[in-house]
């Protein structure tokens, strides 16, 4: 998948080729397709003319859409495959300390990661620690869908919540964003053997 933008390659194209090459075998063992989001409130529009970024590139702008992109994502997969058997969802793990935007050069990004290394200010932004961060995922794993949780929806703190940014919750974007992931990846969503 080389020659795309590394957060759009990383965050959307690489689990959208994965899911789309174990179509059958997730829809033959009734899966569960999670992807971690994020509050999507920072995205601005997504350009499906330009999903690399190449006009303007900014990271948090690219991490943003990424994000979103996620939750299009799921929500265009349960509208596809829901009723063959497979279920999704996506969810907001909390602002969590990592390693994360470490090797960023965004002034905002690196300013958000001094910050969060500083005593008092975790309990001020509300950042959790990565197994609090992983209470999210590990619920909807253990959890069955259609009685723990929903398809389809976007969870936080465990509750199927409307995302923040009125884009992901916008079918025909899932639907031609869903159209433009399969022609950027022409020749790759079949097995080639």
């Amino acid at each position: 998948m080389d020659g795309f933008e590394k957060t759009f390659q990383v965050n959307h194209l690489a689990p959208f080729l994965l899911t789309r090459r174990l179509l059958d075998t997730l829809t033959t063992s009734r899966a569960s397709v999670l992807q971690t989001s994020s509050t999507v409130r920072f995205a601005k529009k997504i350009d499906l003319d330009d999903l690399d970024h190449d006009r303007n590139y900014d990271p948090v702008r690219a991490y943003g859409a990424a994000k979103l992109e996620n939750i299009l994502f799921t929500t265009e997969l349960h509208r596809r495959h829901h009723a063959s058997g497979i279920s999704t969802a996506s969810f907001y793990p909390g602002n969590v300390v990592t390693n994360f935007a470490s090797d960023t050069n965004s002034p905002v990004m690196r300013l958000v990661r001094f910050l969060a290394t500083k005593p008092l200010l975790p309990r001020l932004m509300r950042l959790s620690t990565p197994d609090q961060g992983a209470d999210q995922i590990v619920w909807l794993t253990e959890g069955t869908p259609g009685t723990d949780w929903q398809s389809g929806a976007y969870y936080y703190k465990r509750r199927a919540v409307a995302p923040r940014n009125p884009q992901a919750l916008n079918g025909d974007l899932a639907r031609e964003l869903w159209r433009r992931s399969e022609e950027l990846l022409a020749g790759r969503l079949t097995d080639a053997t």
